[in-house]
């Protein structure tokens, strides 16, 4: 199974010039003419168009690796993924939850809630918009989330979804039989390998565990689908993020 890159430079609906210039010249750009409508909406046109990428490159055999602006993009590889593997493990690397709703968010920052949308809570406009189905949140597994907003903490202790607050537990964990998904934003890394996010956490795992447990998850042989929410790029001025980052990535693939 070949991996197969496609690129989203896209910060919130929004196309991102800094991001677009982090470009490699093996990796398909997703551009997409702007599309008119609500921010939300056009995170549904962008997750639609994702979507429709990763079911290509999954009907040709291979394994689709988004990397994309902000988390929203979950969305959309969700639903190419969903077309033709609709019941799947999604393990999610984040220093944060995205499972606020307007309900429990203190910022109502969009970028805070792809996890719950995902799992039918809040709201649906990007999911909709993406094709995607609702995920089960037994179907979920949350890895590390140290930084989780008060009412988004009560809500992922009341779901279904599995949190792990330590990387390292995925190592052996014994995981259903049937696809995974990993997505992987990378201000889940400690400060000192990853200072270069929009929203730093103090905490976090290290390189070495990070990489046992992405190659933990490799050597299932059922991985069908990875996204990796960037750094930024205005805060990377020596490119330690982006080595760091796509070390890990390549490292991962590599095993798959």
């Amino acid at each position: 199974m070949k991996p197969v890159f496609i690129f989203a430079p896209y910060w919130m609906g929004k196309f991102s010039p800094i991001h677009a210039a982090q470009a490699r010249h093996t990796w398909r750009l997703l551009a997409v003419p702007p599309a008119e409508g609500s921010p939300t909406e056009r995170m549904g046109a962008l997750g639609k168009a994702l979507a429709d990428e990763v079911a290509a490159i999954r009907a040709e055999g291979n394994l689709p690796v988004a990397v994309v602006g902000d988390c929203t993009f979950s969305i959309g590889v969700t639903a190419g993924l969903q077309r033709d593997t609709p019941d799947f493990t999604l393990i999610w690397f984040d220093a944060h939850g995205d499972f606020n709703t307007p309900q429990t968010t203190p910022s109502n920052f969009i970028g805070g809630m792809p996890l719950a949308m995902l799992c039918g809570r809040g709201e649906q406009t990007i999911v909709s918009g993406a094709g995607a189905a609702r995920v089960p949140e037994a179907n979920v597994i949350l890895t590390d989330g140290r930084d989780l907003d008060p009412l988004e903490a009560d809500a992922v202790a009341g779901s279904a979804l599995v949190h792990l607050p330590d990387v390292g537990q995925l190592v052996g964990l014994e995981l259903p039989n049937r696809p995974i998904y990993i997505h992987f934003d990378v201000d889940v890394l400690r400060l000192a390998d990853m200072a270069a996010v929009n929203y730093p956490a103090e905490g976090g795992p290290s390189l070495q565990t990070l990489e046992t447990a992405l190659a933990y998850l490799a050597s299932t042989g059922r991985v069908a689908a990875v996204s990796v929410t960037m750094w930024n790029p205005e805060l990377d001025e020596d490119s330690h993020a982006e080595t760091v980052v796509m070390n890990l990535v390549e490292s991962l693939v590599d095993k798959l």
